[in-house]
């Protein structure tokens, strides 16, 4: 019995009570901009170099490329 683990244990939990809300109201448009999809406007320095690797590859092999 000397092994107990976290998951067998009761887990602590915290209620909060209705005196205690937020102080300030939640900004509106910050949950709206977050679950915006929105990626990197260019490709990373990683991703060049491996398409570079690549390209150089295709004409030491002679394989027509894949675009």
């Amino acid at each position: 019995m000397a092994n107990k683990t976290v998951a067998k244990r009761q887990k602590l939990s915290f209620r909060i009570e209705p005196a205690q809300k937020a102080l300030k109201p939640r900004n509106p448009l910050v949950v709206p901009a977050r679950l915006r999809v929105a990626g990197p406007h260019k490709k990373s320095g990683s991703a060049v170099r491996q398409q570079e690797r690549r390209k150089l590859l295709n004409t030491l092999f002679h394989r027509p490329e894949e675009e």
